[in-house]
């Protein structure tokens, strides 16, 4: 059976952006981006809210025509493409690079969906990382803790009425200071 993964990074006051959407603060070196297209490349795909997939789309479909672009960039840029993808809008009309529009969360759906064969699913975005919570659909967050405090923004997790109990499966501190934690849920 597939999971469902949270795959974020935040600041350690707890944003995931800062003012404006700002992510500039986020510490993406050679080496954790190298890990980031170990983790993200054995996935089978991702989930996406608009925002998440419309930020991702207008950079990572040609970032490997950059000459600049790093080897790790040019990297992902093929695990992006080639990654399917499910992007969660009610608005968007249209979505390119292997990807399926869902108007809705449907929770029926989304267990069929990791019942498939394949990888485990990467779900990006605060808003329906939030709306998976409430339905009880995350299995594991991957949280990437850059250390920076960026003092005000979105904060990723949003308040609930009852605490969500979590199981350390990893922990590791990159050399340029973000330190992964890796937990699952607690069943």
């Amino acid at each position: 059976m597939r999971k469902i993964v949270v795959h974020m990074s935040l600041s350690l006051d707890g944003f995931f952006e800062g003012p404006g959407g700002d992510i500039g603060w986020h510490q993406v070196d050679v080496e954790l981006h190298e890990h980031f297209n170990e983790v993200i490349g054995a996935m089978g795909g991702f989930l996406n809210g608009r925002v998440s997939y419309q930020l991702m789309a207008d950079f990572w479909p040609t970032a490997d025509q950059d000459p600049t672009a790093s080897a790790p960039m040019r990297e992902y840029a093929g695990i992006w493409r080639d990654m399917p993808k499910i992007v969660y809008s009610r608005t968007l009309d249209h979505a390119d690079w292997n990807a399926t529009i869902v108007r809705e969360v449907d929770v029926e759906q989304v267990r069929k969906l990791t019942a498939e064969p394949g990888g485990d699913l990467a779900l990006g975005g605060a808003d329906l990382a939030a709306t998976f919570a409430r339905h009880d659909l995350i299995d594991e967050y991957r949280i990437y803790v850059h250390p920076v405090l960026v003092g005000r923004g979105r904060r990723l997790f949003p308040e609930a009425d009852a605490p969500t109990g979590l199981r350390l499966v990893e922990s590791r501190t990159f050399g340029n200071g973000v330190v992964l934690l890796h937990h699952e849920r607690a069943r």
